[in-house]
């Protein structure tokens, strides 16, 4: 309540998101999905390549939309893309029908949004897509890539870690070798898994990032009134956080960071297999290679594997100054819109083009 109180002075200053205009497309308890454009001033053709951002379930998606200079939403828009979000939704307190785990996240919510990105588009079917995700988000495009390779154009994924074993788990490796069972956790917690106990998690595995570089952003930014701007509007969305399902929270942690099923090839998804050696489409991987929350030796690795049978690479970001958290960086930093957004979105654009001439 304290953190969302704060939240809503920032508000009241004038930092709160300026989003692109959108309409809600389909909606399910936890989620729903977002089309961008038709009523702004950006507006694409149904025959354009579809592009669907998977936000990491966390905390408030217009962390991709954050404002029109830094909106990565606008730039896939002037692209050439239809854009579409999944934005999930604040669970309902003791709801046991939103209990959902990886079946969900990574699977059957994303595919019935491709059934609603193809009925939108004027076609009865599912259409291709371009996924991109950032974080705990990429990592749910990406075993979705692995399970449904058919459907997918192309994978981006930001800052989003595949691979758990060891030191691929960065600054939270301590906390999945000595933390007690997941389902304990959340039992404790009553079922979900509160957004401040998240915060209070990342805060404690890596206060380096999560405390003592926004301090040092202020500092650096106090000078440049466009980067203090900046720094303050991801403030006011570092505190709009939301519970996690229990069962998805206890999923994440035990077959991801404490058995790494997915980069195994053993994850186990309603039956079927989701492992990377499915996934033959091309990807694209964003790496910072400072980050302890998602360190290189999470996708490199991961990057280098594929290349063996489908076309993967792989980008260095190196952060920016204003965004507060440089893990968010890859999303509203300055630098990274003009430098790092024109190389993926060129990317986008030249698979999409080699596809539609297949």
């Amino acid at each position: 309540m304290v953190r969302r109180e704060r939240g809503r002075w920032l508000d009241a200053f004038g930092f709160g998101p300026i989003e692109t205009p959108s309409r809600v497309v389909r909606s399910w308890p936890g989620a729903e999905l977002r089309a961008y454009g038709e009523t702004g001033q950006v507006s694409q053709p149904s025959s354009a390549a579809a592009l669907l951002i998977v936000p990491a379930p966390i905390k408030q998606a217009y962390i991709w939309d954050l404002a029109p200079e830094v909106s990565v939403v606008r730039r896939a828009l002037e692209a050439g893309l239809r854009v579409y979000l999944i934005r999930w939704k604040e669970l309902k307190r003791d709801a046991a029908e939103q209990d959902d785990g990886l079946a969900a996240y990574a699977d059957s919510l994303i595919a019935q949004s491709l059934e609603a990105i193809g009925a939108d588009g004027g076609r009865r079917a599912t259409v291709p897509v371009v996924l991109v995700g950032h974080s705990l988000g990429g990592t749910l495009a990406a075993i979705f890539t692995a399970l449904h390779p058919e459907t997918v154009r192309a994978l981006v994924i930001l800052e989003a870690p595949v691979c758990f074993a060891g030191s691929a788990a960065g600054a939270f490796a301590p906390l999945a070798q000595w933390a007690p069972p997941a389902d304990a956790i959340v039992a404790a917690l009553g079922g979900q898994v509160p957004g401040s106990f998240l915060n209070l998690v990342c805060t404690s595995a890596a206060p380096d990032e999560f405390q003592w570089e926004r301090w040092q952003d202020v500092a650096l930014s106090s000078s440049d009134p466009l980067a203090l701007w900046l720094h303050l509007r991801v403030e006011r969305w570092t505190h709009d956080e939301f519970a996690l399902p229990g069962r998805l929270f206890a999923e994440v942690v035990e077959y991801l960071y404490r058995e790494d099923r997915f980069s195994r090839g053993t994850l186990n998804i309603d039956g079927r297999l989701a492992a990377p050696a499915h996934i033959s489409v091309p990807v694209l991987a964003v790496f910072n290679p400072r980050s302890r929350i998602v360190p290189a030796v999470s996708i490199v690795p991961f990057i280098g594997a594929l290349a063996m049978h489908t076309d993967a690479q792989a980008l260095r970001y190196e952060g920016d100054t204003g965004v507060a958290l440089q893990h968010v960086g890859v999303l509203v930093g300055r630098n990274a819109h003009l430098r790092l957004w024109p190389v993926i979105l060129d990317w986008i654009r030249q698979h999409c083009q080699r596809t539609a001439e297949r």
